[in-house]
């Protein structure tokens, strides 16, 4: 009897254990850690591919490859009104950073359009005049990397062609003020 006991206690560890593991795997990218490594779908658009830095050819790109200091993500869904609402502020992000010389080549911006498909992306991006790539993540593979997050998501990493990209930002919801977060990063990423 107390073995069987026993044997039921190492089983309910084991499934306990492992759905903590589970848990642990699929949550946010956190400030501190390193960004896994994905493969992002790479822009048929040759301005794209210039804003990036990529070279032509090839089907993907990694996040590292980008040529910047700092790569703001936003993981978004064509589908979700909050990203809708949030499109004109973080198109005004995108062009205060294209506008200003001293941030122009240091600050980029992605978004990962969850569950939206190549076709899907390009209507968000014409409704809502999206000059920044976007990357669609039809088959949520990229969206289960970083955790599963709700929409709209931010993340921002800071790269280091020796290192992986260092997360220094990760947050759920609006940017609200651009200026703000614009400075955070700029204070949390190093850049003068």
């Amino acid at each position: 009897m107390k073995r069987k006991i026993a044997c039921f206690a190492v089983v309910i560890l084991a499934l306990l254990t492992s759905t903590v593991s589970v848990a642990a795997e699929n949550s946010p990218p956190k400030a501190g850690s390193t960004l896994p490594v994905m493969e992002l779908l790479k822009p048929g658009d040759s301005a794209y591919l210039k804003y990036l830095g990529l070279p032509g050819g090839g089907n993907s790109f990694k996040i590292n490859q980008i040529k910047a200091k700092v790569v703001i993500i936003q993981i978004y869904s064509m589908y979700c009104p909050y990203c809708q609402a949030e499109a004109p502020n973080i198109n005004r992000l995108y062009a205060s950073i294209e506008n200003n010389s001293a941030l122009k080549d240091k600050i980029k911006i992605i978004g990962i359009g969850v569950g939206n498909s190549q076709f899907e992306t390009g209507i968000y991006k014409k409704k809502y005049t999206v000059a920044f790539p976007l990357i669609p993540d039809e088959d949520f593979k990229l969206h289960k990397i970083f955790g599963e997050v709700r929409t709209p998501y931010f993340t921002a990493v800071k790269l280091n062609s020796e290192k992986p990209p260092e997360v220094i930002y990760s947050r759920l919801g609006a940017l609200e003020n651009n200026d703000l977060f614009l400075a955070q990063i700029i204070r949390l990423s190093g850049l003068k």
